[in-house]
């Protein structure tokens, strides 16, 4: 349930902009990485105190700057201090149950988006919060721990390939956001399998372990959607903005990522659709399971109605009854209850009750 409601009851009473950080300690120690570049040039360290970023901000280079760690609330203090961004937008970095957003300060870009990863041990897929602050020529990306989907644009980088080293900054925001879009779609594909795997057992043998696999990912559908759903517009406000922060040639990109957005919230509504019918097609086959149990002890008492009749006759302890002294007469009536099951069985299946 934590994944769905961050407790806040620590904030309450305070100043708005006071920083508390809101959600789970994920690291030790804050980490902070710097890559600066141009497209003649590139520098990548790792810094030990958050002063060494204050350098770049006035640098024509492009730099990004990534902060694993948001408990060490004097670091996102001092850093927004000195890149201006302003407390409220602080405050919401350092509080992860944020909803994906995004906000044009006209001097900055701030961007909140929910990283997701599935854990194939617990079935279960985990978010965490990316906070991005886009400026004229840097990027500040703030991440709850160590451990993202952006090795591989690190790589481009690097290596100088594709256009993002001729880019600015806003590219560099672009290529973040896609790299998020794009691991939906691997989240999907992981429970595509699933909800595959879950089908044929539910056909084959549905168990009560099937119920809880099912409304296990019910539940995932519907924080994924949560994750997923706003996405639409922080893309759309983006792409259709006017901010001078975004140039026209990134906003082809940006619409091919508003597309991809809308594939993934459509794969999502499409699973939470057949997750639901999967709950249906379960209570349907244990209801007709239990119908199929009680037609064959319905038949079976049916059959036996009219042998305990005669046999609670011939179970009166009456003096004077004709049969009892009869040699005969127990084998005689043996046989026709014989016969009257016999008649029965084959009366149900020509009515196809059997």
């Amino acid at each position: 349930m934590l994944r769905f409601i961050k407790r806040t009851s620590e904030k309450i009473g305070h100043i708005p902009g006071t920083l508390i950080h809101v959600g789970e300690r994920k690291v030790e120690k804050t980490r902070i990485r710097i890559i600066d570049y141009d497209e003649a040039q590139f520098q990548e360290k790792e810094a030990k105190t958050i002063e060494e970023c204050f350098p770049f901000k006035d640098k024509p280079t492009v730099t990004w700057i990534n902060i694993d760690g948001l408990h060490q609330v004097e670091v996102i203090e001092k850093i927004g201090k000195h890149f201006d961004i302003h407390p409220l937008v602080l405050e919401d970095i350092v509080n992860t149950g944020q909803r994906p957003k995004m906000e044009d300060s006209k001097d900055y870009i701030f961007i909140v988006l929910k990283m997701l990863h599935y854990h194939e041990k617990v079935s279960e897929i985990q978010a965490e919060q990316v906070s991005i602050v886009l400026g004229s020529n840097f990027i500040i990306s703030f991440q709850e721990s160590e451990g993202d989907v952006f090795d591989h644009i690190r790589a481009r980088i690097r290596d100088g390939k594709g256009r993002i080293r001729k880019a600015g900054a806003d590219y560099l925001a672009y290529a973040l956001i896609d790299a998020i879009v794009d691991n939906y779609f691997i989240i999907l594909e992981k429970l595509g399998e699933n909800i595959e795997d879950l089908e044929e057992e539910l056909v084959t043998n549905p168990k009560e372990a099937t119920l809880q696999q099912i409304h296990i990912l019910k539940r995932e559908m519907v924080f994924l959607r949560k994750s997923v759903w706003p996405l639409r517009e922080v893309i759309s406000g983006l792409e259709r903005g006017e901010s001078s922060l975004i140039h026209r040639s990134t906003g082809i990109y940006l619409r091919d990522v508003y597309d991809h957005t809308i594939q993934v919230m459509d794969n999502v509504e499409s699973f939470r659709d057949l997750v639901s019918g999967m709950l249906d097609t379960y209570l349907s086959s244990i209801s007709n399971r239990m119908n199929v149990v009680m037609k064959v002890l319905t038949i079976i008492a049916t059959i036996f109605i009219p042998l305990t009749f005669i046999a609670g006759i011939y179970g009166m302890n009456f003096k004077f009854m004709p049969e009892l002294e009869w040699h005969w007469g127990y084998f005689v009536v043996l046989l026709i209850m014989a016969v009257i099951a016999v008649f029965m069985v084959f009366y149900f299946r020509k009515k196809r009750w059997l």
